[in-house]
Order: structure tokens, then sequence, then C-alpha cells
């Protein structure tokens, strides 16, 4: 899963992803990430959740012919309006960028959460995390945690789709007090 601000590492090698990352890489466009509801990640399309984040490809490189590496970072959360199929099996939508996430400073409440992501960091944890770190901004450290603490992935898209830092954070201390 991806969240505004985070970097994920892509392998990239079905022809459908190969010719969507050339032509994001020509036209300096960014390509939507979304949890998929059911199927499966290679083959044929897969339905994916509704809520999603934009990733633009920060580094890329093709160690051998046919399969592609790239670093994608997180931009805007996005809501799927209409979703259809090309005959290639690449999903294209129509879609609405959501509400800046609201973001404050950690409530002193929530001020074990950060300092959990930065020892989570200062270990080496989430090496695609890069600095500066932002540990005194609530969506900065929600999004961080909701990426590197082993959650269930229907767990990480309700994060996901909560667009206020303060309430992600309130979420995610429940969270790893269940844990």
């Amino acid at each position: 899963m991806l969240f505004p601000g985070g970097r994920l590492a892509l392998r990239i090698f079905e022809p459908r992803y190969m010719e969507m990352a050339k032509a994001c890489l020509r036209e300096d466009a960014a390509f939507g990430v979304c949890l998929i509801r059911e199927g499966r990640e290679v083959g044929a399309p897969a339905l994916p959740f509704d809520v999603g984040c934009l990733a633009r490809i920060a580094q890329w490189e093709m160690p051998q012919l046919g399969i592609l590496h790239v670093e994608v970072r997180g931009e805007r959360r996005f809501r799927v309006l209409e979703r259809r199929v090309r005959g290639d099996g690449l999903a294209l939508a129509r879609i609405a960028l959501l509400a800046e996430e609201t973001d404050a400073p950690i409530a002193e409440r929530y001020a074990a959460l950060a300092r959990l992501l930065e020892r989570l960091l200062a270990q080496g944890a989430a090496p695609l995390v890069a600095e500066p770190w932002h540990l005194d901004s609530s969506a900065w450290v929600s999004a961080r945690l909701a990426e590197i603490l082993p959650l269930p992935l229907a767990a990480r898209q309700r994060l996901l789709e909560l667009g206020d830092g303060a309430a992600r954070l309130a979420a995610l201390a429940e969270l790893v007090a269940q844990a």
C-alpha cells in the first residue's frame, strides 16, 4: 500500500504495466495504486478498492531486459468514480482527488507512536522512508506507521481512507493496543 509522502518499490514485468510505466516516464505522469479487493496481482485484472494513492516514479532501473525496477513516491489520495479495462488488461479509471489530509501537531497521548516510529526508522526498519522525517506531524507519522507496522491489509485500507492525521493516529493507537 502507498500513502501520500510514502515510497514503494515495484518490480514491473507484465507488458501492460511496462507500457504504463514508459508512458508515465515519458509524460512525467502519475498512476494510481489501489489495494486489491478481489482477484490477484498478476494475470487477469483484479477488482481494487475505490480509494487509492497517486504514485509518481522517482527512480527506475532495468537490471535485465523485460524487468523494470521502480521506486514510486505517493502523492494524493483519490477515489475511483468509474473504471474500465483496456484490451491488454490495463485498468483505467476516472478519479476524483480527495481533499488534502488535515494535519496537526501530535497530541501528547499519541507521542509514544511518534517515538515508536523514530526508533523503527533509526533501526532501518523502513529503508524507503526518506529524510527529512516529520516526527511532529500527525499525518506523516500516521501514514509511515500504517505503511511499516504489520497490519492486516483491510486495516491499512481503512487508515488510507481517513483524511485526517489525528484520526489516523487514534485508529493506530487502538490497533497497537489490540495487538
